[in-house]
């Protein structure tokens, strides 16, 4: 698989060269799934991967929940900036890359700190109490909209949502491309902007990453002012 293009690639060779680079642990990941999963479009990249890290540490996040594990990569790059006793639960579906994903999680520094939940992520997430601080969403699009659906309750007061891909390699302006995923990216992206219990912005790094946050009870209550 290719790297998907939304920006000029030199824009973004220069945007990575200027980001503070990624550990030799990360590296290996990177590496080897690269080599053995030809799996990099499904990873994020090192860009994006610093980003998530400064939303945990500068959100203060204790509690992170991850849908979508890969090999681990994304993971890893948030549970460095957990404080001591924070934890980060992470949900695969697939046995294989769980199984890379492991073995990385236990030769890193934050081997007690993560917990990897494998099967069905939305069997998972009917498991688990929260809250979370913040939760990253980046796997199987047309379950998009379940998974931000059965996440919102559980999310923080203050918590945030980051979700990966919402711009698809640019198909979704494609309106020709009919394909589950790609109109299932689309649909999430139009109900996320309407949705009146968050607010959120969409980032044009790497595939694209919308934020989203829940709005408070007195923003529910100035829209619904101004929508009257």
């Amino acid at each position: 698989m290719t790297e998907p293009v939304i920006t000029r690639e030199a824009i973004d060779a220069y945007a990575a060269a200027h980001s503070s680079p990624e550990s030799k642990l990360l590296e290996k990941v990177a590496n080897e799934t690269r080599t053995s999963m030809g799996g990099h479009l499904m990873m994020v990249g090192p860009v994006e991967g610093r980003l998530l890290q400064l939303l945990v540490r500068l959100s203060g996040a204790r509690q992170v929940l991850e849908i979508g594990t890969f090999t681990g990569y994304s993971a890893l790059w948030m549970a460095a900036a957990l404080p001591p006793d924070g934890s980060i639960v992470t949900c695969e579906v697939d046995p294989q890359t769980a199984a890379i994903a492991r073995r990385h999680f236990g030769s890193s520094p934050w081997a007690e700190q993560i917990r990897l939940r494998v099967g069905p992520a939305l069997e998972t997430l009917a498991t688990l109490e929260g809250p979370f601080d913040l939760v990253f969403l980046d796997a199987d699009k047309e379950n998009y909209r379940n998974y931000y659906e059965a996440v919102l309750p559980l999310l923080a007061e203050d918590g945030l949502i980051a979700v990966d891909n919402v711009l698809w390699s640019g198909r979704v302006l494609d309106d020709s491309d009919d394909s589950p995923a790609t109109r299932a990216i689309v649909e999430f992206n139009d109900f996320v902007r309407h949705d009146p219990r968050v607010e959120c912005v969409m980032l044009t790094v790497r595939d694209g990453l919308t934020l989203l946050r829940r709005a408070t009870a007195a923003e529910l209550g100035v829209r619904a002012t101004h929508a009257g």
